[in-house]
């Protein structure tokens, strides 16, 4: 069996990734603008029309600013937790809020979607994996340390949208201030090049044929130097970096294979 998956944004900007089969689809977080999510999923082929819900991942505005429009407009139940719901402060019509917990998954069409907890400075963070038939993707970003829910999902991956945001020798360098170098650093920020690393060699499954790095720091980071480093470690994985600016194509990952779908014109 089959899972269509596409990082339609990634970064500080805006974060919105697209999980689908043939008949149904899920974004996970929906960071940029409406208008911008439909610009980028039509270059794709994709159509807002199998999106069936919205997964909020955190109250950051980078995962958050385009859902309230989407949602109206399209009629898309957005899956959020109370508490998220709470903080981030969204103006979302309340039949189209559905809460959830981790301690079932929600059933969208032929999708599974499993919610688990992770470190990060918000309020109840939370990353997915969404399987369908024997393949699992995973979204495993904005994560300050691997913990043993990130280790044990990763596991289970064919695919995977994993944070690699900061370069430590940039971000020690730069010129950002004592106190966001910390936040960034700490078990509650986000994951450097190295710990990304780490926890891909370490931890992926071996059925894993495909890694999306996402959430690079614009300031802290690079995309070649994102794909140098694990590109030389990647071991028959097809290493792909998401970009802030533009969606990536249309991976079609089965649980022996990844290929390209459409490429982008």
């Amino acid at each position: 069996m089959s899972l269509y998956i596409s990082s339609i944004a990634s970064g500080s900007n805006g974060n919105c990734y697209y999980i689908g089969n043939e008949h149904e689809a899920v974004l996970v977080d929906a960071g940029i603008s409406c208008r911008e999510t439909e610009r980028r999923m039509t270059r794709l082929g994709l159509t807002m029309r199998k999106v069936k819900a919205i997964f909020i991942s955190h109250e950051h505005t980078d995962h958050t600013k385009g859902v309230e429009f989407i949602s109206r407009k399209f009629r898309i139940p957005v899956y959020i937790t109370a508490k998220t719901h709470s903080y981030s402060r969204l103006k979302l019509e309340p039949q189209l809020v559905k809460h959830f917990s981790i301690k079932s998954p929600v059933h969208i069409g032929e999708l599974s979607i499993h919610a688990f907890p992770k470190r990060h400075d918000a309020s109840e963070p939370h990353s997915f994996t969404i399987k369908e038939n024997g393949v699992t993707i995973g979204v495993l970003t904005d994560i300050g340390t691997a913990c043993e829910h990130v280790v044990k999902n990763l596991r289970q991956c064919h695919a995977a949208f994993l944070e690699a945001n900061y370069d430590e020798t940039m971000l020690e360098n730069g010129n950002y201030p004592l106190h966001l170098k910390r936040r960034i650093r700490s078990d509650d920020g986000h994951l450097s090049n190295r710990q990304a690393l780490n926890l891909f060699l370490n931890f992926r499954s071996p059925d894993m044929t495909l890694l999306i790095l996402s959430h690079l720091s614009a300031n802290n980071n690079t995309p070649q130097l994102v794909q140098d480093l694990f590109t030389k470690h990647a071991n028959g994985v097809r290493i792909v970096v998401a970009s802030r600016y533009e969606e990536t194509e249309v991976f079609y990952v089965t649980n022996s294979d990844t290929q390209t779908l459409i490429p982008k014109t």
